[in-house]
């Protein structure tokens, strides 16, 4: 009994040491060389200007970023980008703003994960609302630009909207 309690206290310091050295969470955690900082900086701030465009239904630059298959994922809805943007331009869905609290960049040969965790205050079908999500975009790299391939929304429970 004494020696199972041994082990169990072992592997829960080994695991707790592992989790510190690995930055102790599931966020995807930056890469310390110059390049790739250089290219996760693009990338996030490519997301931040698409955040503006989509506020300001500036559909020509946002056809222009979205890829010809990109897929969008609300809450209620998924749509191609015709869809997301024929919404975008009617508004639909009015982005009025977008406070980006947190993001994170993996990248993966010319495919680029961007997590941004967000507090989104919209008018979707004539109501305000303000959600806390996750949103994961997924960027592919085509002709020396970056294309947003996906765009889906994890909305996050949070003790206000449990």
């Amino acid at each position: 009994m004494m020696f199972g309690l041994f082990v169990l206290l072992i592997a829960t310091v080994a695991g707790s040491v592992n989790a510190q050295n690995t930055g102790g969470s599931s966020t995807p955690q930056k890469k310390s060389n110059m390049k790739s900082s250089k290219t996760e900086q693009e990338l996030i701030d490519l997301s931040k200007q698409k955040w503006q465009w989509m506020a300001e239904r500036k559909v020509d630059s946002l056809d222009t970023l979205f890829h010809e298959k990109a897929v969008f994922v609300h809450m209620g809805a998924t749509m191609s980008k015709k869809q997301e943007l024929d919404v975008i331009k009617s508004g639909g869905i009015q982005y009025k703003n977008t406070e980006i609290q947190e993001a994170s960049v993996q990248i993966i040969d010319k495919t680029a994960i961007l997590l941004n965790k967000i507090r989104l205050t919209a008018i979707v079908g004539g109501n305000e609302v303000v959600n806390p999500f996750m949103v994961t975009e997924v960027y592919v790299r085509q002709k020396g630009s970056w294309k947003l391939a996906s765009l889906s929304f994890t909305r996050l429970l949070t003790p206000e909207n449990r």
